[in-house]
Order: C-alpha cells, then sequence, then structure tokens
C-alpha cells in the first residue's frame, strides 16, 4: 500500500488525477478501522492532513464554509451558534479522542447511512465542494448520497469544504444508539427551523440505504406551524409530523435494531425534536 502525503491542495489535486484509486485520509476514524478490520486495503492512501487550508472555516454572506479538516471538536467549540444542528450532532461522535481526528468530510466521503452528521447537514440544506483538476463542483447535499457507502464523487474529485448555510432558527439532532455514549445509530434525526422562509428541514440518517430528506413531513409542518401568531405546538400536527418522517424511512432489521423498533422511534425523536425547535422558537420572539 502506497502513503503519499501532498503539502499543498494542487498536488493532492494532482496525485488523485494520478492516482484515482487512493483513498483520501484525514482523521482516519473511518479508514484505519477498515483496514484494522481486514475489511479492505486501500491500493494507496492519500493523506490530506498536511494541507494548511483544509483546517479553516469562513463565513461567506449567509453561508458558513467548513473546510475539510475541520474537527468534530472544532465544530462544537467554535461553530455551536452558527450551526447548532451539526454542533450537537458532533457532540454524539465516539469519543473525545475521535471528536479531535474525525471530521465532516470523512463522514461524507464514508457515505454511511448511520454517519451522525448527515441528518443536520440534510436538514440545513448543505452543498459539498468537490474539486478536481478538471475544477469545481458544488454538489447538493440531498445529491450526494448515491447508495450504502456510496457518494457522487468522481474517482478524481477529493472534497474540499461543506458549505451550510448558518443557522436562522432553532435546531436539534436526536440519535438512539444501544448505549448512552460511542455508539452508532441505531436511528437518528435532525430538524431546522427557518422563520424567515416558513420553511422546516428535516434529515434521517440510519434508517435507509443513505441519509435522507423527508420532504413530506416538512412540508406538512411549514404549512401548519402557526409562524404568525406562534401558539403552542399542536399535538396533532406533532403526532403527524412523526409519522410523516417515520413513512419517510425504508429500515432494516440489522445487529443494532429491528426495522420496527427504527420506524417507531424516528416517529417518537421527529415529534419531540420539532417540539423542542418551536419552543425554541416562541421563547425567542
Amino acid at each position: 500500500m502506497d502513503f503519499l502525503r501532498p503539502t499543498t491542495w494542487p498536488d493532492a489535486l494532482a496525485l488523485k488525477a494520478e492516482r484515482p484509486e487512493a483513498t483520501p485520509i484525514q482523521g482516519g476514524t473511518d479508514v484505519m478501522v477498515e483496514i484494522n478490520l481486514d475489511k479492505g486495503r486501500p491500493a494507496a492512501l492519500l493523506d490530506l492532513t498536511a494541507i494548511p487550508e483544509l483546517r479553516d472555516w469562513s463565513r461567506e454572506g449567509g453561508e458558513i464554509r467548513v473546510g475539510a479538516g475541520v474537527t468534530y471538536s472544532r465544530l462544537i467549540a467554535e461553530l455551536g451558534t452558527e450551526l447548532p444542528g451539526l454542533a450537537q450532532a458532533s457532540r454524539t461522535v465516539g469519543s473525545p479522542q475521535i471528536r479531535n481526528r474525525g471530521t465532516v468530510a470523512g463522514n461524507l466521503g464514508a457515505a454511511s447511512p448511520a454517519g451522525d452528521s448527515h441528518p443536520p447537514l440534510l436538514a440545513g440544506g448543505a452543498v459539498v465542494e468537490a474539486e478536481s483538476v478538471r475544477g469545481t463542483r458544488l454538489i447538493p447535499i440531498g445529491e450526494f448520497y448515491t447508495g450504502v457507502k456510496r457518494n457522487a464523487l468522481a474517482p478524481d474529485e477529493l472534497i474540499r469544504a461543506v458549505r451550510v448555510p448558518a443557522a436562522t432558527g432553532p435546531q436539534y439532532f436526536s440519535k438512539i444508539g444501544t448505549r448512552n455514549a460511542m455508539v452508532i445509530a441505531v436511528c437518528s434525526f435532525a430538524v431546522a427551523l427557518d422563520p424567515g422562509e416558513r420553511r422546516v428541514g428535516t434529515g434521517i440518517g440510519s434508517a435507509a440505504p443513505t441519509p435522507r430528506h423527508a420532504p413530506q413531513a416538512g412540508d406538512f409542518a411549514s404549512e401548519r406551524l402557526d409562524w404568525d401568531g406562534q401558539g403552542p405546538l399542536d399535538p396533532v400536527v406533532a403526532r403527524r409530523f412523526g409519522e410523516l418522517v417515520a413513512a419517510s424511512a425504508a429500515p432494516i432489521d440489522d445487529v443494532r435494531g429491528r426495522a420496527a423498533y427504527r420506524t417507531h422511534a424516528l416517529a417518537v425523536m421527529a415529534r419531540r425534536a420539532l417540539g423542542w425547535a418551536w419552543d425554541d422558537f416562541r421563547g425567542s420572539a
């Protein structure tokens, strides 16, 4: 196995073009586990940790551009206000050691349906910034996941950054696992309110072959929430929202949980998350 370690972004793109079979590695929290468990051995590793600009984030208009090397720990510490849903999800990732190494870009590259960052990225309307020697491509998050652990990147492309609209309203992430910490999600859900647009964003994790939106649930809540009067959340609306979220999933039975349990849990998590977000919105008015 070859080990490639570029020190500049142009060099990284050139190496990826020359060796499209090379597996990018940033924190290594997914890649090295696969190698250590002998589940796959890439022909080459492309180590991106020596490229300083990947560790930067910036605010560009109403967007937060998160470099591919920004760790979960930094997201929690530095972007909790701008990206609260993503920060909440980051707090649930592994142990402190994993959060100090792992990145959202790595989660995207692995494209596991159970990845914790996917639901808030979906709910928030993120865009993946992919680049190759051929140029830059912006991939809407809903089009990025193409199958189980598969994504829309071309063989010669690398993730440079993730662009996420800064929160304009409350956001929440909820996750169920087989224990309280350091656990892969049995299922997960994120919601993001945009009061200015009167829109509810949704994201489902670990309950389908890919992370996915719950579009019918989002449209229903967007229409039925009392944006003007800001009255309490109608229990009928909350319950129906949860049902529509659950109906958007396509779970399976596996070692972490049964499909029926995932469906039930999603309905409960979605109902609660919408309630938490709506209470925050009412309290901020």
